[in-house]
């Protein structure tokens, strides 16, 4: 099923907080609350302990730029599909596939999921 406008809203809100590496934009569109779990790493619960995690990934890279190419949603899961470019700190740049899974609450974001493989990132 594809997404209507405010859904997409939402995602816009959320990629361009990210990829402006904006963490209290970012942290705005989750719950207090929320799980947050990136790849195969350990979930992390609330926001600050988000806060530190994204932190921490954002202070490993100097930029990244997402592109969905696919949205769905059903009932209060929402689950994008694209590539992110991220910029090292060297200049160079690497081009990664991801998928989200998100679990809403409102407008809210309460379970956020990121399948990626960033391991070619931190690679040579």
């Amino acid at each position: 099923m594809s997404i209507g406008d405010a859904e997409r809203a939402r995602l816009d809100a959320l990629f361009s907080a990210i990829d402006a590496m904006d963490l209290d934009r970012f942290l705005a569109c989750l719950t207090e609350d929320a799980e947050f779990r990136f790849g195969s790493a350990p979930p992390v619960h609330g926001r600050t302990a988000i806060n530190e995690a994204v932190g921490g990934f954002f202070a490993s890279i100097a930029g990244l730029t997402h592109r969905l190419d696919k949205t769905l949603s059903s009932g209060d899961t929402l689950v994008c599909e694209g590539e992110v470019t991220y910029t090292r700190h060297d200049g160079s740049r690497i081009t990664l596939p991801f998928a989200n899974v998100f679990e809403t609450e409102g407008d809210l974001i309460s379970h956020y999921k990121i399948y990626a493989d960033v391991g070619p990132l931190y690679e040579g």
